[in-house]
């Protein structure tokens, strides 16, 4: 049985001594929504709690140096020891946005993204990790067998793993988390703020967003096929449902309305196999 991964306490207000070490120390926090969730804005930094320090540094140290053409980076910010994670906290540079369900255009920030992370190792941090994602993934692979409950979609997923065949996709580093990650701010290029880290194939993580939107997001039924040309589209979309699946099954925030629209996704995604 595998470890859980150690994770940050989550800070509640922001301290002194955080402001200090990311050099605002004399700019007057404010707290503001940012990319959906809680952050800290000081001047031109954003500082906000983070749930697990070595992502978080990871996920710095790579889009302190990466360039995704045609996408804006919110850019992480070193402390004055060189840290990027101080106490549980992760500073970045302020990009204007907001999220909007742009949802084509969040599938191609997608297919930009992965082409430039391609070439990245796979991450030592991904060795042995056993939550929520990492679990949803692996079952949604065939990698790990799982019960679902009955009342939170195990039925479900019985039906659609029952369409999964082998696949011919070579994993990468890939983010699987974009569907309402992406800030918008008109004819801006639409904004990156952090990097969620997978070994998955880019078409699945793709995948995750188009099925994101269509159970969430009340996304047209034509977003299906407008991806269509990406590799192996229909089975990374059974896996993409298959994933969310499990991890709403696990979510303590799951429930009716959630499982609902992922029957949408499912019903849309089965036509297809």
């Amino acid at each position: 049985m595998t470890a859980a991964p150690v994770r940050a306490s989550a800070p509640t207000g922001l301290p002194p001594h955080v402001r200090t070490a990311f050099g605002v120390k004399e700019s007057e926090p404010r707290p503001v929504e940012w990319a959906g969730r809680r952050a800290w804005h000081c001047g031109d930094v954003l500082i906000r709690a983070v749930a697990d320090n070595a992502v978080a540094a990871w996920s710095a140290g790579v889009l302190d140096t990466i360039e995704v053409p045609g996408v804006r980076i919110a850019k992480p910010v070193r402390s004055s020891d060189g840290r990027w994670v101080i106490a549980g906290w992760a500073a970045s540079r302020f990009v204007p946005g907001t999220i909007e369900p742009r949802y084509d255009d969040v599938v191609a920030v997608a297919e930009k993204l992965h082409a430039a992370t391609a070439g990245l190792p796979r991450p030592r941090l991904l060795e042995g990790r056993d939550d929520l994602l990492a679990r949803s993934a692996a079952a949604a692979f065939g990698e790990l067998r799982l019960s679902v409950d009955r009342d939170h979609g195990g039925a479900l997923f019985d039906q659609l793993a029952a369409y999964r065949t082998p696949v011919d996709v070579t994993p990468q580093v890939v983010h699987p988390e974009l569907f309402g990650a992406v800030l918008f701010d008109g004819d801006a290029a639409p904004a990156i703020v952090d990097l969620v880290p997978s070994w998955r194939p880019a078409s699945w993580a793709a995948a995750v967003v188009v099925v994101d939107a269509l159970a969430w997001g009340g996304a047209d039924e034509g977003l299906v096929q407008r991806w269509a040309h990406l590799p192996e589209w229909p089975q990374v979309l059974v896996r993409a449902v298959l994933h969310r699946i499990v991890l709403h099954a696990q979510h303590p925030e799951g429930g009716p309305r959630s499982l609902a629209g992922l029957e949408r996704a499912a019903g849309l995604v089965s036509a297809l196999v």
